[in-house]
């Protein structure tokens, strides 16, 4: 088996810091390279993790070299406090990096994108999800892995009142039938169909039952 060197971005977030874990137990990849506005406090000899102005390319594009990105960025309305700075974290700053990591010849990109994702939709978040997707369409990676969960649940290290409530509602109703496609699914889960894609080496888009399937 060929050994591989992973780019990780969003390493620090509830999916980010499960798929670090992964990667660095796997014994397909040597060495993983993880790009963060604040240090993870994760270390292993195996990992090297930048601290980036991801406002400045310039300074951090050299270093997206290697195999796999796999891109786990994201926020919320709430902790951007606008849509302008949603949209720079959600989009430009994924954009920005996997397009770098195109023009280095990075061969496979693995990116969580939202279910319902679409770009012509009235609803900024699905909306943005859309556009990003479609973009990244059109870098010439050899593999795109695009995955379209739902709500996650797991441990964030901050806590979100409205997104517990949120999961417990969305529970409820996936158990009388209702909103199946946005059932939430558990970041771990989520961390593990990202390395299966990985490995699966095609361009696909998996919406959330086949997201599910993916991480067995």
């Amino acid at each position: 088996m060929n050994k591989k060197k992973a780019i990780v971005i969003g390493a620090t977030g509830m999916v980010g810091t499960q798929l670090i874990q992964l990667l660095l137990q796997s014994k397909a990849y040597t060495e993983v390279v993880s790009l963060v506005r604040r240090p993870g406090g994760v270390i292993h000899p195996k990992l090297t993790e930048r601290v980036v102005n991801f406002d400045e390319p310039d300074t951090w594009s050299e270093f997206v070299t290697g195999d796999v990105l796999f891109s786990t960025m994201g926020t919320t309305i709430a902790k951007a406090k606008t849509k302008e700075e949603q949209y720079k974290v959600d989009f430009t700053y994924q954009f920005n990096v996997a397009n770098s990591a195109a023009r280095n010849g990075v061969r496979s990109y693995v990116l969580i994108s939202s279910a319902g994702a679409n770009a012509r939709s009235k609803n900024f978040y699905i909306n943005m999800k859309g556009q990003l997707d479609e973009a990244i369409q059109a870098l010439p990676f050899e593999y795109i892995s695009v995955l379209r969960p739902g709500q996650l649940a797991g441990d964030r290290n901050e806590k979100r009142l409205g997104e517990r409530i949120g999961l417990s509602v969305m529970g409820g109703l996936n158990k009388i039938g209702l909103f199946g496609k946005y059932k939430p699914i558990q970041a771990s889960k989520l961390a593990r169909a990202m390395v299966h894609a990985a490995e699966l080496r095609k361009s696909t888009t998996y919406t959330l039952d086949e997201v599910h399937k993916l991480a067995k």
